[in-house]
């Protein structure tokens, strides 16, 4: 794999995988997120806030598993990232506008939380491509302290299933406080990303 130098911006010369596309992750990328929107635009239909928890558990699961087997295979690439981060969004779209559907009271978060995540984090989630690196969980290699602040274990957590989790015990206020302070990270992390770029002669 193409290595990088944090500060130097510099790399080895290496050539890193766009495909295939046909891989066993790639297959259960869309496999979760089909069913995850078909399940989720059922549960707006039928009013079922208990088919949206489903909905959002074959999201999460899904994109758990995805990751995992494609590093058990080795059969991590660019295209496969990019496919990921296009279902993420997908999915997030239809079961967040669900649950505002089902619940109005959380429309608050959505308004700060969707944009966010829809645009900022999209952006952000594809700026891999500018570096020879396999996704943003790869990122450490360019950023470490972007990459802990987006897309560790940890900052996963905290970017979705935390404002959700806070929705679902019906802590609207503590959701909207996460969202809020998620899109001031995303921001700071845009500019950084930026300033980034220009240091490694990338803009």
């Amino acid at each position: 794999m193409t290595l990088i130098n944090a500060r130097a911006g510099t790399r080895t010369a290496a050539v890193l995988p766009v495909g295939p596309l046909l891989t066993v992750p790639n297959g259960i990328t869309l496999a979760r997120t089909l069913a995850a929107v078909t399940v989720g635009v059922v549960a707006v239909a039928a009013g079922s806030l208990t088919l949206t928890a489903v909905a959002y558990a074959i999201y999460w699961i899904g994109d758990m598993l995805d990751g995992a087997v494609a590093r058990w295979l080795g059969q991590e690439t660019r295209a496969g990232a990019v496919f990921d981060i296009i279902g993420d969004r997908a999915c997030t779209a239809v079961l967040c506008t669900g649950l505002v559907a089902l619940v109005p009271g959380v429309a608050p978060v959505a308004v700060v939380f969707l944009p966010s995540f829809m645009v900022l984090d999209t952006m952000l989630s594809l700026a891999f491509l500018c570096w020879p690196v396999l996704g943003p969980n790869d990122f450490h290699r360019v950023d470490r302290r972007i990459w802990r602040l987006n897309w560790s274990p940890a900052a996963k957590a905290v970017n979705t299933a935390g404002v959700v989790a806070a929705v679902a015990l019906g802590q609207y206020t503590v959701a909207l406080v996460v969202a809020v302070m998620v899109v001031a990270v995303k921001v700071w992390s845009a500019v950084a990303i930026g300033r980034r770029l220009g240091r490694d002669g990338r803009a």
